[in-house]
């Protein structure tokens, strides 16, 4: 059995924020000014970052950095899209080595079953698909039904027009025959 301490025997932690004990936190401040007061530190910081002149605030243009220049978007989105099809191929490539791997133990009768079904099963349904896709250039191909309506006499006209061209300069005058 598992006996409590009391509650005047707990102990208490500091508060959030606070440092353990007062020495504590003045070793940790003599710690800092030491840090800041080294001697041996140039006056003007050295690198590439000072040949830069840094803009404030406000319509300062943006200054080129050296170094690679920045991708499009274009050129980001194709990255994007690169990688993540990178990243799908991992778990097609290792259910095809796990498959492999399984066919390694396979009886050769029944792995030869099984690479024929899916032939059995896919070419009925290819020459339906097929048959469906004929059917329907079929039904596209018929000549529309056009209906008009047409308010008071009309006049149907079919005559025909005949005409010869023959010769170097040919002059073409369609005229309807005399007498129709």
């Amino acid at each position: 059995m598992t006996t409590l301490p009391e509650p005047t025997q707990q102990p208490h932690a500091p508060q959030a924020g606070q440092p353990a004990t007062d020495s504590a936190a003045r070793a940790f401040l003599a710690q800092i000014e030491e840090a800041l007061a080294l001697d041996g530190l140039p006056d003007e910081p050295t690198g590439p970052h000072t040949l830069i002149p840094m803009g404030g605030y406000g319509p300062t243009p943006p200054v080129t950095q050296p170094g690679r220049p920045p991708m499009s978007q274009k050129a980001t989105d194709a990255s994007v899209l690169m990688l993540s099809a990178g990243i799908a191929s991992i778990p097609i490539g290792g259910m095809t080595s796990l498959v492999v791997y399984t066919l390694g133990h396979v009886d050769p009768t029944a792995l030869a079953i099984a690479a024929a079904t899916p032939a059995t099963i896919a070419l009925p349904i290819l020459a339906l698909a097929r048959f469906l896709g004929r059917a329907r250039q079929v039904v596209e191909a018929a000549p529309p039904v056009i209906q008009q309506t047409y308010n008071g006499t009309v006049i149907h006209d079919e005559r025909t027009v005949h005409s010869k061209n023959s010769g170097v300069w040919v002059s073409n005058r369609n005229q309807l025959p005399a007498g129709d």
